[in-house]
């Protein structure tokens, strides 16, 4: 009998394994963590084999200590970090470089001439995005051009490029398949969402040869089979990291909204099956498609979140663990008038600058250790809040509430601080790895595992609510200060 649903989560600091039940409910986990590459300022990197290894050593050991068979998994779901590419030789599966992560700026020269030769309104059109560095497109592109393997496959019409998931269905398949789904292709800025196909004049502009990108298909529907222990298993799910969070969220309403708390924040919002376009420097996205029909998204890209918090401890010692945050974040009244802009790659929505580095102003001789983690904190509310202010503009309504979920969701100090400066209910889930639960319901919807939408919400279940305290007005006021730090970080002011 099948009783599980494997869900890989191929994450930027960790690959991920855990097999859901019937219920919704984690009947096991592993985590392996994961190298990150930096070549030069604003370049990341990381090695595509240790991926793939990672991401199946994750499947390997959470089985063998489960317990869990190969013939008991009804299907596999896929979610991973968006973005990310890898381009590799077509005969022999061999990368031609490192991964180029999303975090990279190394294409922001790219994007600078896309912008002054005047493509941005037509790529906004085309695909809901900006030209940034953040998108697979100019990855691509800068691999094509600056690595020798490249182009010489290239020209020999021996070379694929695709994102993490491709990566991953290529290498389970042993090398038989190369698709994505809409979600992942949404983020290339190479993919029209109004025709659902990769689009020829972007590909030309960006002299990037279609045939080298994957077939793309649903984020619920049997991909193919990966064999696992002599079990054939449906690969049924895949979605990029932040719109299996939404659905794992089971944000299927127009309006709902979620905020994942990891490596950056990423705020989602569901606006059905109509494109909207945003004025505020949000991302009009695909959430998923389902039996050939697609929603959409509103998106707030914030690309420093759950990293400011280990950047203050692997960096600089300020703690040992990351939980450590809370305590200290508490342990003083406010932040000593200390703004942290943790700009380390760049600001994202609603700001859009590829140059805008990290800051720490309004230092005192007063202020300790726990000024800045408090500021570090308050830095992540921050942004939160700007890009959900652009939501509500775009739509002309502010959700009433918000759901939550990543690993820095945990800490009740920012959560309660983000609902302070919100003005409404944060709700964060007992199962608080929604992006593996999300590309599990998205496998197990399309074997019939689970029947429909409804059965999912059913299996929800809320951990704790956050509302406003009586500080609500007193920290909605920081922002001010807090805007004036951005300023000052941003990359055409500069100190």
């Amino acid at each position: 009998m099948r009783k599980y649903i494997l869900a890989l989560d191929q994450g930027t600091t960790s690959s991920r394994a855990i097999a859901f039940n019937s219920n919704g409910k984690s009947a096991g986990a592993k985590n392996v963590e994961l190298k990150q590459i930096f070549p030069k300022p604003g370049w990341v990197d990381q090695d595509p084999e240790e991926i793939y290894s990672s991401q199946m050593s994750a499947m390997r050991r959470m089985l063998d200590e489960t317990g869990i068979k190969a013939y008991e998994i009804d299907s596999i779901g896929i979610t991973n970090q968006r973005e990310t590419v890898v381009v590799w030789d077509s005969r022999t599966g061999e990368p031609v470089c490192n991964a180029i992560v999303w975090q990279c700026r190394r294409t922001a020269p790219i994007c600078e001439k896309l912008v002054k030769t005047g493509y941005t309104a037509m790529i906004k059109e085309k695909t809901g995005l900006v030209p940034d560095a953040y998108f697979s497109g100019t990855k691509i592109k800068w691999i094509l051009e600056n690595i020798p393997k490249a182009k010489e496959l290239s020209e020999q019409g021996n070379i694929m490029a695709g994102t993490i998931d491709s990566w991953l269905m290529y290498k389970m398949s042993g090398g038989k398949v190369h698709a994505t789904d809409v979600s992942n292709a949404s983020r290339t800025m190479l993919f029209n969402i109004k025709t659902g196909k990769w689009d020829d004049e972007l590909c030309e502009i960006l002299d990037i040869p279609m045939d080298i990108l994957p077939k793309v298909v649903d984020s619920s529907g049997i991909v193919f089979e990966y064999e696992l222990d002599g079990v054939k298993i449906p690969v049924s799910g895949i979605a990029g990291d932040q719109q299996a969070a939404l659905f794992g969220q089971t944000c299927f309403e127009k309006g709902d909204s979620k905020n994942t708390y990891g490596t950056g924040c990423f705020i989602l919002m569901n606006i059905g099956k109509d494109i909207i376009y945003s004025n505020g420097g949000l991302l009009t996205t695909i959430a998923w498609r389902i039996n050939g029909e697609t929603e959409y998204a509103l998106e707030g890209s914030v690309f420093n979140a759950g990293s400011t918090i280990q950047w203050l401890r692997d960096n600089l010692g300020f703690m040992e663990n990351a939980a450590d945050s809370q305590a200290m974040a508490e342990s003083v009244n406010d932040s000593g008038g200390v703004y942290f802009v943790p700009a380390f790659t760049g600001l994202g929505t609603p700001y859009w600058d590829m140059y805008a580095r990290g800051s720490i102003t309004g230092l005192t001789r007063g202020v300790t250790k726990a000024h800045i983690v408090r500021a570090g904190l308050e830095a992540i509310a921050y942004r939160t809040s700007e890009v959900l202010a652009v939501m509500e503009d775009d739509t002309g309504a502010m959700p009433c509430r918000l759901y939550v979920d990543g690993g820095a969701s945990a800490n009740g100090f920012l959560m309660q601080f983000q609902s302070d400066l919100l003005g409404f209910e944060i709700i964060r889930p007992v199962i608080r790895e929604t992006t593996a639960l999300g590309a599990a319901f998205l496998a197990g919807l399309a074997t019939g595992f689970w029947k429909s939408k409804d059965d999912l919400k059913n299996l929800i279940e809320t951990d704790k609510i956050y509302r406003p305290s009586g500080l609500c007005g007193m920290r909605k006021k920081t922002m001010i200060g807090w805007r004036e730090a951005v300023a000052r970080s941003k990359g055409d002011i500069g100190f």
